[in-house]
């Protein structure tokens, strides 16, 4: 199950600068995450500050 942005995200790109898999990219409402390349590791919901991805 890959993680995903819900419509909390704020823009700030902080789950974009720290994803080891670099999957996440800058979408035009908030920030998406690419299924194919994300191996759930949670880094990217560690640090978000407004808790946006979750498990899909």
């Amino acid at each position: 199950m890959a993680y995903v942005i819900n419509d909390d995200c704020i823009l700030c790109g902080a789950c974009a600068a720290d994803c080891p898999q670099q999957c996440i990219s800058e979408g035009d409402t908030k920030y998406v995450i690419d299924k194919n390349k994300c191996i759930e590791c949670g880094t990217c919901a560690s640090v978000c500050p407004v808790d946006a991805p979750h498990k899909e």
